[in-house]
């Protein structure tokens, strides 16, 4: 007997899931494009003026050209991106590509090149979390994407902003998405290359190594050496490639120098919402009480840095905190995940490994930059679907993120874009976590990993695993208060603020951002760092 026929609408879900992901690109691209004549930040200017110098200037004098401010300080993969880029970009318009009469060039053919440039870069996006999905149902593929293509904080951060972040995330999801399908060589390369392309992801390398070397490696003298032989020279030549041309001529130092400016100080000139910012509210309130009882507390000279290499900020009270403190920080915050991944590789763990990793960085790091939560938040939406517990915690994360974002579009006519996006979303993440889990069918399941009483024990105080199986998606009081206090601080900077202090503490509202933020961040590590502990 032959094969049942299929009914037309089974036809049309089989062979629906690549046509769907591109109806999701293409309707992000036409808002995108709409976002064009927006506010652009002065990182629009840093990518043309490093679209002018790949393009005008030897290979050998990229990392040492100071035309602009704004010096090239990404690594080689991402300068070799740049001069593909600038090749179009010189056909198109060749001022774009002028070292000195480009600069500070804002043109409608500049600003639509480099926007267009965004929008198709972020194909590797939608290829990577397209690899994460292939194999679940249409539902929650449809759930995933609208999560990553849709995300408000890449509409803001890359189209409005202006930075190409979708693209390097992109990278990331395709490299674990190989590392998820048991492709550990092919995944150790595109993260290999990845770095080369940005080096501020290597935070996650830590985790990279310890479970390559354990999933792939281990296993015996001869096919454990063999392995690590492929895999170091695998990676080894990745670097060659991205370095190899600076170590010739050498220049690696000055590279080097460029990658790592830390003299740019502790934090940046707006604080990102991480463990920092109660470091430095400590110092600042010891010292203000210490004033108060006629301790003589000298007043640092010099606030934070706005992105330029500057002095680092000193303390007037707590110790100050140096690179390698913070770097310590990272990987003892690192640590229960590095065991864990040691323990027992588990190739479905690994996104979730690689989202703590990025959160313990952008909490404990150095000079870290507020756009850095992107690097946690769009790895977790594939796992955001998984259980109503994963949805709560995704859905209050991202919200905080999306909202600590806000000050980087400070332009009044760009205050109903980011609300709207940001309301859009919540609404959204609300109506696909609802229709996954409280229809009865996800909610039975119990999370891979975890007893039924560790289920238990991971709920909300006072809720049994029954409770959440009738419940399904819903937040907690706690979450609910939290969240509310995000409309009440934003109600403060935007109306009571100005109208009963006036110019009086400009600061304080993104001071309050910041730190109520941060609390948001801080809960989320907390409980990463808990369901990576009790996992199995």
């Amino acid at each position: 007997m032959g094969k049942p026929k299929l009914s037309s609408k089974q036809d049309h879900n089989s062979c629906s899931p690549k046509t769907t992901i591109w109806w999701f690109y293409l309707v992000s691209a036409c808002v995108k494009v709409l976002l064009f004549p927006s506010y652009h930040s002065t990182d629009f200017e840093v990518h043309r003026n490093w679209l002018a110098l790949t393009h005008s200037l030897p290979l050998s004098q990229w990392y040492f050209d100071n035309t602009s401010p704004w010096t090239l300080d990404y690594p080689p993969f991402f300068a070799y991106f740049e001069r593909f880029l600038s090749f179009f970009a010189s056909l198109i318009d060749p001022k774009i590509v002028h070292l000195q009469e480009g600069l500070n060039y804002s043109s409608n053919t500049v600003v639509y090149f480099q926007g267009v440039t965004v929008v198709l870069s972020d194909l590797s996006l939608l290829y990577g979390v397209y690899g994460l999905t292939r194999n679940m149902d249409l539902r929650k593929q449809k759930l995933i994407w609208s999560l990553v293509i849709w995300s408000p904080m890449l509409f803001i951060v890359d189209h409005v902003h202006f930075q190409y972040n979708g693209f390097l995330i992109g990278i990331l999801l395709i490299s674990l998405s190989y590392l998820e399908e048991g492709r550990d060589l092919m995944g150790g390369f595109v993260f290999a290359a990845l770095l080369c392309f940005k080096h501020l992801f290597a935070v996650a390398a830590p985790v990279y190594f310890v479970y390559l070397l354990r999933h792939y490696c281990w296993g015996g003298v001869l096919r454990g050496s063999s392995r690590l032989l492929i895999m170091g020279g695998t990676v080894a030549s990745v670097f060659a490639v991205a370095f190899g041309p600076f170590f010739y001529l050498g220049q690696i130092e000055q590279v080097i120098r460029r990658l790592f400016p830390f003299g740019r100080g502790l934090c940046h000139a707006y604080w990102a919402p991480n463990f920092w910012v109660f470091y430095i509210m400590s110092d600042k309130g010891l010292a203000f009480m210490l004033r108060k009882l006629g301790v003589d507390i000298k007043t640092p000279a010099a606030s934070f840095t706005a992105g330029l290499v500057g002095d680092s900020s000193p303390f007037s009270i707590l110790p100050q905190i140096s690179p390698i403190v913070t770097f310590i920080m990272v990987l003892l915050a690192l640590s229960p995940c590095l065991l864990k991944a040691w323990k027992n590789p588990q190739p479905r763990r690994i996104s979730r490994w690689i989202v703590y990793a990025y959160t313990c960085g952008f909490l404990f790091g150095w000079h870290v930059h507020e756009k850095a939560s992107l690097h946690f938040v769009i790895p977790l939406s594939i796992v955001a679907a998984q259980t109503p517990e994963d949805a709560r915690h995704y859905f209050l994360l991202s919200i905080v993120s999306c909202y600590s974002l806000f000050p980087l579009l400070f332009e009044a006519q760009e205050y109903p874009i980011k609300v709207l996006l940001l309301l859009l979303h919540s609404i959204l993440m609300w109506s696909g976590f609802s229709a996954q889990f409280n229809d009865g069918t996800e909610t039975a399941r119990v999370p891979t990993g975890y007893t039924k009483k560790k289920l238990d024990q991971f709920g909300s105080k006072g809720s049994s695993n029954a409770a959440l199986k009738r419940r399904g998606f819903a937040l907690g009081w706690i979450e609910r208060i939290y969240l509310v206090g995000l409309v009440v601080v934003e109600i403060w900077g935007q109306l009571l603020h100005p109208l009963l202090l006036g110019d009086k503490l400009a600061f304080a509202p993104l001071m309050l951002i910041s730190i109520y933020c941060a609390f948001g961040i801080m809960y989320s590590w907390i409980w990463q760092l808990r369901s990576i502990v009790i996992s199995v």
